[in-house]
């Protein structure tokens, strides 16, 4: 049979349910993750946590920054669901699923009615597995280890100034491995030209392109 030579089941057990693995990889051209990760503010001699939230499209790993705020609350992630779900702009549009932890601030009703409305199914993970949202869990890894450990910031104007710096670096400059080669280039590559240096941050961050001139 055709079926069975291309290695398919021509009568696959419906009762057994994919693997999260499975379902990630036949799912990954519309899915979506986010998480939270706070930064601390040294300001006048008192530690301040910023709290920040961010999603990550799984098949192009393009990030999307949410508006910075202290102390998230309902109203404000009732305010993130109708950003990302902006009928012309809406950083999910073309998606289907947003993968969230069981973090409180998810639980707002509206945020899930917005996504819902939108064609945006939320999907809760269970409970103490951060394995099952690494995307996420990388970036995170990514923007402090390369970027946010090495500095201290006292404002959130500051916060947004690096944070925006290290977005252009990650979408249009860095490399990522897992993807062989840089989301969106915004820089004119010749490959008969010579390598030149990137800098951003004060040199924090750099890159290496061979670049037209």
């Amino acid at each position: 049979m055709i079926v069975a030579d291309h290695g398919y089941d021509p009568e696959p057990d419906l009762t057994v349910k994919s693997t999260w693995h499975e379902f990630i990889k036949s799912h990954r051209e519309v899915l979506t993750a986010c998480d939270f990760f706070t930064v601390e503010l040294l300001v006048g001699r008192k530690l301040i946590r910023c709290t920040f939230f961010f999603v990550i499209e799984l098949s192009t790993r393009n990030v999307f920054f949410a508006p910075i705020k202290l102390q998230p609350d309902g109203d404000y992630m009732k305010q993130i669901a109708r950003i990302l779900t902006d009928y012309e702009n809406g950083f999910l549009n073309s998606k289907k699923y947003l993968i969230h932890d069981r973090d409180p601030l998810y639980k707002t009703k509206e945020f899930h009615q917005i996504l819902i409305s939108s064609g945006i199914k939320p999907v809760k993970l269970p409970p103490r597995s951060p394995d099952l949202n690494p995307y996420a869990e990388r970036f995170v890894k990514s923007v402090k280890s390369e970027c946010l450990n090495y500095l201290i910031l006292s404002s959130v104007e500051q916060l947004e100034y690096v944070l925006k710096n290290y977005c252009d670096y990650y979408h249009h400059e860095r490399i990522h491995q897992s993807l062989g080669r840089i989301i969106e280039s915004i820089h004119r590559i010749d490959d008969g030209a010579e390598i030149a240096c990137i800098e951003r941050l004060g040199g924090l961050l750099k890159s290496y392109h061979r670049l037209a001139a």
